[in-house]
């Protein structure tokens, strides 16, 4: 074989049995298709089982297409967001078949959750591995339906004793004043993300008996003022809505044998005067052991494309308008 000046290269796979090869390739080629087109300047021929790749990205497709066959061994069905999350993983060094088989937990309804990106990989690990973890990353990155399973496998696992979800209530002034009931109702809709959440991970009756007997709570944040937290799994959520003070109180509720995980959009604070407690913590925290920040980004998030798209779109726009204004 003759080599190209730019170091083009052919790589050749295999792939064990043809029984495979509908689902790697997909009805009439589409993922195939959505492969080549994520590495312009590739040519791929396939005859029978076998892959044939020419291009300077050769070696990169092939590893790809290896770690798509795992997949497929292990049960793992692909569709095109699938395929453009692995193509992502493998520029960026990260083996599709380590992070998409990490299973978290399975739901009420036997489904697996598992992160679906680098990012949530690593955000999974951090909360495993440390006391407290920030996960900061805007909508449809998973931050906060990856923290509730974390918690209900620590709470099935027996680790802690039980769970506690709080989010701030922002407009805890005059628009939660209209709403009719106590303040538990007043603050329901703004908790009603964290028991949709729940009631997908967990069967309704189950969620409820928890609840009722207080293994699990689902609380503003301000009724953790003056508690102290022991064997608990903790979720601030929504965490850039906090006050610095509220933060510095929420922080200092953990106790012995608990894990805390925040999460938060530091793009999207609604707290009066925008005096939120969450951006500038990482130089405070980031260097105390047992405390870990995680960023995820446009790559991570799992909702329709078109919300990477929307929030790709915004970060374009608030970059032009930093541009101008400097």
């Amino acid at each position: 074989m003759k080599g190209h000046p730019e170091s083009t290269t052919q790589v050749k796979v295999l792939v064990p049995g043809n029984h495979l090869m509908v689902a790697l390739l997909g009805q009439r080629d589409e993922l195939l298709r959505l492969i080549e087109h994520g590495f312009k300047g590739s040519h791929i021929v396939v005859r029978g089982n076998e892959i044939t790749i020419e291009g300077t990205e050769a070696e990169r497709i092939g590893r790809l297409f290896e770690e798509l066959v795992l997949l497929l061994e292990q049960g793992q069905g692909l569709d095109a967001e699938d395929i453009h999350r692995t193509i992502g993983m493998v520029k960026d060094n990260v083996s599709p078949a380590a992070v998409l088989t990490a299973e978290v937990l399975r739901s009420s309804r036997g489904r697996a959750v598992r992160p679906k990106t680098a990012g949530q990989k690593a955000y999974t690990d951090a909360i495993a591995d440390n006391i407290v973890t920030f996960g900061i990353g805007p909508a449809g990155t998973g931050k906060s339906y990856l923290a509730v399973a974390l918690a209900v496998q620590a709470l099935q696992a027996h680790q802690v004793d039980r769970i506690i979800l709080t989010r701030p209530a922002v407009e805890a002034g005059e628009r939660l004043g209209f709403l009719p009931g106590d303040i538990m109702a007043k603050v329901d809709p703004y908790l009603r993300p964290l028991y949709d959440a729940l009631y997908d991970l967990l069967e309704p009756e189950g969620a409820q008996r928890l609840l009722e007997r207080g293994t699990i709570e689902v609380a503003p944040l301000a009724f953790m003022r003056g508690r102290t937290l022991n064997r608990s799994f903790i979720i601030l959520d929504e965490a850039q809505n906090t006050t610095p003070e509220q933060m510095k109180m929420f922080l200092t509720r953990i106790g012995f044998g608990s894990k805390c995980v925040v999460t938060g959009d530091v793009t999207q604070i609604d707290v009066p005067g925008g005096r939120s407690g969450l951006p500038r913590l990482e130089p405070v925290l980031g260097e105390v052991e047992g405390i870990a920040f995680v960023h995820l980004g446009k790559r991570d998030v799992v909702r329709h494309r078109i919300v990477a798209d929307i929030v790709d779109a915004y970060e374009r726009a608030e970059g032009a308008a930093g541009g101008k204004g400097s």
